[in-house]
């Protein structure tokens, strides 16, 4: 009998260290995201980028009324 509790209190120590070490891994996650957030919220590559953008749309064009 005290073998079953023995296994018992293993088993629920087993789950709720899963639990906890999941929501600690949830928290975790989310911070992490959040810490990228304003990486990604940089308007000034896209800015940037704007004349390559425009020199691909001339050269797409000139392309296309080459190969007509």
């Amino acid at each position: 009998m005290e073998t079953m509790f023995g296994f018992a209190a293993v088993g629920m120590v087993t789950l709720f260290s899963v639990f906890a070490a999941l929501a600690l891994q949830g928290l975790l996650m989310k911070l992490a995201f959040q810490l990228m957030q304003p990486a990604t919220a940089n308007r000034r590559a896209v800015v940037a980028r704007a004349p390559i953008e425009r020199g691909t749309q001339m050269v797409a064009q000139v392309y296309a009324r080459a190969t007509r």
